[in-house]
């Protein structure tokens, strides 16, 4: 996809998702602008990370009390907010991604990316996707009409 056709996706969930107004907190508005920036200029883990972001302070700041759930973690913090099963899952499937690119278990191992950049520069690509649709569906949960 080339630039344009990344804004136009964007503008395409938003038309798809968005039926009324949110309210979100300003920490999470420059987070989600950052993503859709680093998505919309081929930074795919940079929009991934930075969606896991957005995603983890919104639900801090619309379903928990943040001095309260300041040490939990994202696990904790997608179990315990009233968000639909299936956006659950979405999340952890978010979270799991970002986990296997955050925490390298064996930075030596690297035989795999080297034989193969095009498979894992594809593979983020499709996540960094992925991640600004879950991202957007979870900060459009609680819509005003």
């Amino acid at each position: 996809m080339r630039e344009q056709e990344k804004w136009d996706y964007i503008i395409a969930l938003d038309e798809e998702l968005l039926n009324g107004g949110v309210m979100l907190s300003e920490w999470t508005t420059f987070l989600v602008k950052d993503a859709e920036v680093a998505f919309c200029h081929g930074a795919n883990l940079s929009c991934v990370l930075t969606c896991h972001a957005a995603i983890e302070t919104h639900l801090r700041f619309e379903c928990f009390n943040p001095k309260e759930t300041k040490s939990w973690g994202f696990y904790l913090l997608i179990e315990n907010s009233s968000l639909s099963n299936e956006l659950k899952l979405e999340l952890h499937d978010l979270r799991i991604f970002r986990n296997k690119w955050v925490h390298v278990k064996d930075p030596s191992n690297d035989d795999d990316l080297l034989e193969r950049p095009e498979y894992h520069e594809n593979e983020l690509m499709d996540f960094a996707k992925k991640a600004i649709r879950t991202m957007l569906k979870t900060l459009y949960t609680n819509q005003t009409i």
